[in-house]
This record gives structure tokens, C-alpha cells and sequence, in this order.
């Protein structure tokens, strides 16, 4: 098996050093070099022809952005973003996996060289995920993907009005889930029944994912409060660093958060919130587990199955990565198995039934 050819791009000689030396302990992965800028990168990439680039978010000369839309555009490739834990940081890093990165690691705001060493098992697998992950150019999402203020049909409001306790949508996801949540979210008309979303993103980028979710749906998207309402119309993303579950209050959902140990290694974990949406919901629910590297979700949809509800996840063509939803059919947890662009329609379609 040959090995996963990387190319590193940051501005920080450091952060160079310490990424070639984590990634090339591994025996699968070969670093073939390092840039210090998108320019010198540009170069690099048509004489090395790496496999898999790593890009800081924020670069001198060129900026990042540009850099990853004209990558994409003329020699699309996979990219792991490595991004700071700012809002600055967060924002820019939706950006560019808008674009086509297929996912993205954060640098530790203190002690770089230990935390980068803490983080050295996410940075290999989500590397060596990123090498057999399906690149999605700008374009490709443009075409298939219509905006927010212009929603396909199948996507209008639908006539049927949905009761406050009649159907609760559950929907998790990991590497290229923030788009593929956008997508799902922006063909949802606003009197969807109310969604619950679990997606593994760091703490500091939470607020601004729901805000941008927030901007692309006819619902409104908001980051969860412990003890809220859960109403039609509305989806809820747990605060970073949060579990996110439901619990049955009389005839109606509350959220519920808190920061318990991760499951799955994450935190929050998709398997938290569907097995809280199985003893609250059972067949009153239907969820969705979207693109996403690992196996989280995979057993608590299992359990949603069992418990009555519809079942579905997305199909590996369409997916970045097809570990969670992969993982999830070799269990029998999936009734269904659905085209991204697809999925919102059969999520309703379901909730009506």
C-alpha cells in the first residue's frame, strides 16, 4: 500500500517542524515537503504532487482563501485546514470548508509544541481520512447545492402543518458535515418540524457555525440553552464543548446540555444525543448521520431503529468521508441511504408519514 504523500503549508516554522515530525511517525503517511506561503506552495504542489495538503488558515502574501478557491478550481486536491482557536480563526475556517477543504485541525492557543503532540492522533487521521475523501470543487457545490434565497421546489413549505410533538429530526455529522448540514438546512421550509444537530466542531467555533447556519434557513438555527423549549421551526446546535440530549417534558422536548466525560472521543458526541432522542422520542423521531470520519452516531441510530424511529444516512458519493454513515449501514442502523442534495425531502417526507 502506498503511502500518503503530504505537503505542509504554514507560515510558522514551528508549527512546520512539529507537523512534518508528528505526521511522518506515522508508517503510512510521507511528508514530501513544506512551503512557507501559498506562493511557494503553488510551486511545490506541481513538482511534488502531494497527495494531501495541510494549510494554515491565515498565510502572508496570498491569502489562504484565495489560494484554496484557485486550488480548487484548477487542481483540486484534499486540504486540512489548521486553524487557530480565534473567532477570526473559526470564521475563516467555515470559509474554506465552503470551498472544498475536506476538514481541519485547531492550533492550541498556549503551549504549541505539547498540544500540537496531544493533538498528534487527530492530525493522522484526519490526514490519512482526507486521502481517500471526495473533493467537492466550489463549482460542484454551486451547482448542486441552490441558495438559501432561492430554494428548490421539492423544498417549499409544505402544506401539511407539523404539531409541536408530533416529529422531532435528530441529524449528526463530522469531517464535511458543516456543509453538508448547511445543505440539508437550507431546503428545510420554516415550519420543518424542529431539528437537533450534533456535529464535532471545537468550542470556539460554535457560535459562529449556528450564525451561519442561521443566515442559509428558512428555520431559525440557534446554539442550545439547557432547558429550552425545542419547537417546530427551530434547530437547535449544542454550545461548544457541550453534549447535546433531549428530554421529555409532559407532551413536549426540552434541550438538555452538559460537559460529561467525551464519547467517542468527542464531546459532543452524536451517540449522546441519539440515544437521548430514542428514550425521549422513539418513533416520533427520524434522523439523519451525515459525512463524517469515525464510527460516533453509528450505535445510537442503531438504537433509534429499534426504538421506531426512520432511519437514514447519507450515501458515500456524496460524502466527504463515508466513515460515520459507513459504519452505521454495516450495523443495520440505516433504513435508508440518501443522496445529500436528496435528504431534506426525505427527512419530511418521513416526519409526514
Amino acid at each position: 500500500m502506498s503511502r500518503c504523500r503530504v505537503l505542509i503549508v504554514d507560515d510558522s516554522a514551528v508549527v512546520r517542524q512539529l507537523l512534518t515530525e508528528l505526521l511522518s511517525q506515522d508508517p503510512q503517511i510521507e511528508v514530501v515537503g513544506s512551503a512557507a506561503d501559498p506562493l511557494l506552495a503553488r510551486e511545490k504542489i506541481k513538482r511534488l504532487n502531494p497527495d494531501v495538503l495541510t494549510l494554515d488558515v491565515e498565510m502572508p502574501r496570498m491569502d489562504g482563501l484565495v489560494f484554496l478557491e484557485n486550488l480548487m478550481r484548477l487542481r483540486p486536491m484534499p486540504v486540512v485546514m489548521v486553524s487557530s482557536l480565534t473567532e477570526r480563526g473559526a470564521d475563516i475556517t467555515l470559509q474554506a470548508l465552503a470551498l472544498g477543504a475536506v476538514d481541519f485541525v485547531t492550533k492550541p492557543r498556549l503551549g504549541l509544541a505539547q498540544g500540537l503532540e496531544d493533538y498528534a492522533g487527530e492530525i493522522v487521521a484526519k490526514v490519512k481520512a482526507a486521502a481517500h475523501a471526495q473533493v467537492r470543487t466550489p463549482a460542484r457545490t454551486a451547482a448542486r447545492h441552490p441558495a438559501a434565497s432561492a430554494p428548490p421546489a421539492a423544498a417549499s413549505p409544505v402544506a401539511v402543518r407539523f404539531r409541536t410533538t408530533d416529529r422531532l429530526i435528530a441529524i449528526g455529522a463530522s469531517a464535511g458535515g458543516t456543509e453538508a448540514i448547511r445543505v440539508v438546512l437550507e431546503q428545510m421550509p420554516p415550519d420543518a418540524p424542529a431539528i437537533v444537530l450534533t456535529q464535532h466542531i471545537p468550542a470556539s467555533f460554535s457560535t459562529p457555525f449556528a450564525e451561519r447556519l442561521d443566515r442559509h434557513s428558512a428555520m431559525q438555527v440557534r446554539e442550545a440553552r439547557d432547558g429550552e423549549m425545542i419547537l417546530p421551526g427551530h434547530a437547535y446546535l449544542p454550545p461548544g464543548d457541550h453534549h447535546l440530549r433531549v428530554v421529555r417534558d409532559g407532551a413536549r422536548w426540552r434541550c438538555r446540555l452538559d460537559a460529561g466525560p467525551p464519547v467517542n472521543r468527542h464531546r459532543p458526541a452524536v451517540d449522546v444525543l441519539f440515544r437521548s432522542v430514542a428514550q425521549s422520542a422513539g418513533g416520533n423521531a427520524v434522523a439523519a448521520i451525515l459525512t463524517g470520519m469515525g464510527d460516533d452516531g453509528a450505535r445510537g441510530l442503531l438504537e433509534l431503529r429499534e426504538a421506531g424511529a426512520a432511519t437514514l444516512v447519507q450515501d458515500e458519493a456524496s460524502s466527504v468521508v463515508w466513515g460515520m454513515p459507513g459504519a452505521a449501514v454495516r450495523l443495520g442502523a440505516a433504513q435508508d441511504v440518501v443522496a445529500l442534495d436528496e435528504i431534506a425531502a426525505r427527512l419530511l417526507a418521513l416526519a409526514r408519514e
